[in-house]
């Protein structure tokens, strides 16, 4: 199974839309243009939100929460490394690390299990990921750590050219 995120270019807030296999939209995250941190709603095709990635603000590296029903159920951390991006992640007993040039990753559960991959798809108008998954139930929590990781990695970038690194 795949989920494809395509970023919307021109959007004064983050914007994304989520296709299916089948080029449908599946889902659609609106990132809120002021608020105290970054927040990322998602709603499926109905238009219910079912999910929210909501940065923890005051923190060293960046760190995100993952909440359904208004609730959280992780918490994922940028990890400080030189070559490899890594993430901590306390979420339903998942870790995910990417590759040196973190356009692409691989969740596995703790026994090594590979639940998904994700890949940076080069070339397009935005960013484009693909996600290829096996379990229809992990289709949402999966997409949830993939926004968390994507706000992460650009928070990073962000803080690094603010610096002047």
């Amino acid at each position: 199974m795949q989920l494809r995120i395509k970023q919307r270019v021109f959007s004064w807030a983050d914007k994304f839309d989520i296709y299916d296999e089948n080029d449908q939209v599946k889902y659609t995250v609106q990132g809120e243009f002021f608020s105290f941190g970054r927040r990322l709603h998602i709603y499926d095709t109905y238009g219910e939100e079912v999910g929210l990635v909501r940065q923890k603000v005051w923190s060293f590296l960046p760190k995100f929460y993952i909440e359904r029903g208004g609730e959280p159920i992780g918490l994922i951390s940028k990890a400080f490394t030189w070559w490899k991006p890594k993430y901590e992640i306390d979420y339903l007993g998942w870790r995910c690390e990417g590759n040196w040039t973190g356009w692409d990753y691989y969740i596995d559960d703790a026994n090594g299990s590979l639940i998904a991959t994700i890949k940076k798809e080069l070339f397009h108008w935005g960013d484009t990921y693909v996600i290829t998954y096996d379990l229809p139930e992990d289709e949402l929590p999966i997409l949830m750590l993939v926004l968390a990781i994507d706000a992460a990695t650009a928070d990073a970038a962000a803080a690094a050219a603010a610096s002047g690194s």
